[in-house]
């Protein structure tokens, strides 16, 4: 079986150091804009005064309970949220971003010495621009052992599909759609809660159980068609 890990929310905690960083760099920080010109002219020449802009506020909005992370920070655009995920602080958000559990990558590394004979194990990963070297480095600085690793991005989704069978996702998008005949492993996070799922773990220590579980119900099944 070909099974997929996806990094964010299984093996990096994300959204800790999103947290982070906005708390040590935008939160509570003000931007005023003032406007280049007090009155308009109109053909006419009469004038009309031009009010300051409201000054525009940095703050946490409520917790985070989905990954519209716009709905929980304050961005003055979807822009800026951009810039800020993948421009300014693209390696220390997913670079230096800790591991979601202390022992997460012993316990990959365990597992993945334990079933590579007879499943394959996959790094899979939704990545913009520089987060993928950004990304590659986190992987490294964790000693990860696995060798394949797929980066996939909207227009490429179909493709990282195409490439497992099984997926180990906290993404609730994954969760709530995936192609049929795929199957999907709930790590369960703040973010996912309401989202249910056939499967579901707490922590990778759970994972070997929940594919031998998965595995042994496929070869049941192919027993009785057979």
């Amino acid at each position: 079986m070909r099974i997929g890990i996806e990094i964010n929310g299984v093996l990096r905690d994300t959204i800790s150091k999103f947290t982070q960083i906005y708390e040590k760099e935008y939160l509570g920080a003000e931007v005023i804009e003032t406007p280049s010109q007090t009155y308009t002219l109109d053909l006419s020449g009469n004038t009309e005064e031009i009010l300051p802009l409201k000054p525009f506020k940095y703050e946490i909005i409520s917790e985070v309970n989905s990954l519209e992370l716009e709905n929980h920070f304050s961005f003055q655009s979807k822009e800026e949220l951009y810039s800020f995920m993948f421009e300014e602080y693209v390696m220390e958000l997913f670079g230096h971003a800790p591991s979601t559990e202390y022992t997460t990558f012993n316990d990959l590394n365990d597992l993945y010495i334990k079933i590579r004979d007879n499943h394959e194990l996959i790094i899979i990963s939704d990545e913009i621009g520089k987060s993928k070297p950004a990304s590659l480095f986190f992987l490294s600085k964790f000693g990860c052992l696995i060798e394949k690793i797929v980066f996939y991005s909207n227009s490429t989704i179909n493709s990282m599909w195409n490439e497992i069978d099984l997926l180990l996702t906290s993404n609730p998008n994954l969760l709530l759609n995936h192609p049929s005949e795929k199957q999907v492993i709930k790590f369960e996070t703040v973010y996912n809660k309401n989202v249910n799922s056939e499967h579901s773990i707490l922590s990778i220590k759970e994972f070997e159980n929940k594919i031998n579980e998965i595995t042994n119900v496929e070869n049941s099944e192919r027993t009785l068609l057979s």
